[in-house]
């Protein structure tokens, strides 16, 4: 509601501006009521039903608008205006027209949230939430050195719009490190950045350790303690024969190659349910009751599956959790970005714009620690020397 009354608003303003004579004619009282101020969530009346009838009434009056621009009698170059030009794919985007009536689209009808308009100032711009926190707008990674003996220096910046998944960009940031030869022997990474593919990529494209934590196998997490659930890593996989057998002993009596509906390749694996339904350990393992099939499993390619399951043992050692340690650093770069450079803001309009002023606050910071490190006045230091750190600022 908020966004297509202001940008209803923004292209009364644009058009007041550049063609008030042409105007004024369709301007009345309740438009003035309507879109004289900002647009703001407050000033909403209350109630489901008038909330959905005011959104309409936007509708209407955009289409009212819309409408007078096209026509033969109007000035071409009205169409032309950046503010009415967005507010017709913004109007093709939330709402149905049939003949006069116009309809408020229901979310399912929406185009997704990285392909639909957020705001009208700023078309790269788009909405995003992590965390249950919304923002309309990017995000920013930072990847630094954590030298035990040298200043630590942001040495790559990625900015990209806020619905951009975190996972997507661990490969471009490598990528765009080894362009500069910038590329660290070990990566540490928040959760987000790591899967057992991006581990492996790494690992071969770039000789980077990508060390960050992977998601565990909840497999029945929340059965009694004195009987936890049977996990993947309690199964033997032979990838030769394509079977695996059961910690008591049956061997799989189905695998199948498939693929997700992003590509991503896997292993689907089943036992028999007559294998399963008399065993000692299915309440442990498989709530299958009834139907063809007992416990099933999800595997990955085997290097993948193989690299997850090695990377889902090491993260519970001491040892590694001290090497992990070190990712906490980046946290105070956050910190000092946004209270020093404002990252959290940004004064331009564009991803492009938006990623030079973010990569002007990183060297600005760099200027900082390496002045502090030259008189003798370290930021900090980690535990694990020739690192860099990625994490997403939003």
């Amino acid at each position: 509601m908020e966004f297509v009354g202001e940008t209803l608003r923004a292209a009364l303003e644009a058009l007041a501006a550049a063609a008030p004579d042409w105007l004024a004619p369709l301007i009345s009282t309740a438009w003035v009521e309507r879109y004289g101020a900002k647009v703001d969530n407050y000033r909403f009346p209350k109630g489901e039903n008038v909330r959905r009838d005011w959104a309409e009434q936007v509708g209407r009056d955009g289409c009212v608008l819309l409408d007078a621009v096209d026509e033969a009698a109007a000035p071409g170059w009205l169409r032309e205006i950046p503010a009415v030009r967005i507010l017709r794919r913004a109007w093709a985007e939330q709402y149905h027209r049939d003949g006069q009536e116009v309809r408020w689209r229901e979310g399912k009808d929406l185009p997704p949230a990285r392909e639909r308009l957020s705001s009208p100032y700023d078309t790269d711009a788009h909405y995003g939430i992590k965390r249950g926190s919304g923002w309309c707008g990017y995000k920013v990674h930072l990847s630094e050195t954590c030298e035990r003996d040298a200043p630590h220096l942001i040495t790559h910046v990625e900015t990209t719009n806020a619905t951009v998944n975190d996972t997507e960009v661990t490969a471009v940031v490598h990528q765009r490190l080894a362009r500069r030869e910038l590329t660290p022997r070990e990566h540490v990474v928040d959760a987000g950045y790591v899967t057992a593919a991006h581990i492996l990529a790494a690992r071969k494209k770039h000789g980077i350790d990508l060390l960050g934590p992977v998601g565990m196998d909840t497999h029945h997490s929340g059965r009694d303690a004195q009987a936890p659930g049977l996990s993947q890593a309690a199964f033997t996989t032979d990838w030769d024969a394509k079977k695996v057998t059961c910690p008591a002993g049956a061997a799989s009596v189905s695998w199948s190659e498939q693929r997700k509906a992003s590509g991503t390749p896997l292993v689907r694996v089943h036992f028999a349910l007559a294998d399963c339904a008399p065993c000692p350990l299915r309440t442990r393992c498989t709530k299958a009751a009834n139907g063809k099939w007992g416990r099933s499993l999800t595997l990955l390619p085997q290097e993948q599956q193989q690299i997850l399951e090695q990377r889902r043992a090491e993260q519970q050692t001491h040892e590694w959790k001290l090497r992990y340690d070190a990712r906490a650093g980046v946290e105070g770069t956050i910190s000092q970005a946004v209270r020093r450079t404002r990252l959290r803001r940004t004064p331009y309009r564009g991803l492009s714009k938006t990623h030079l002023a973010n990569v002007l606050c990183a060297t600005a910071l760099n200027i900082i620690r390496v002045d502090a490190w030259l008189h003798g006045t370290p930021l900090g230091a980690s535990r694990v020397s020739h690192l860099a750190r990625l994490t997403p600022a939003a």
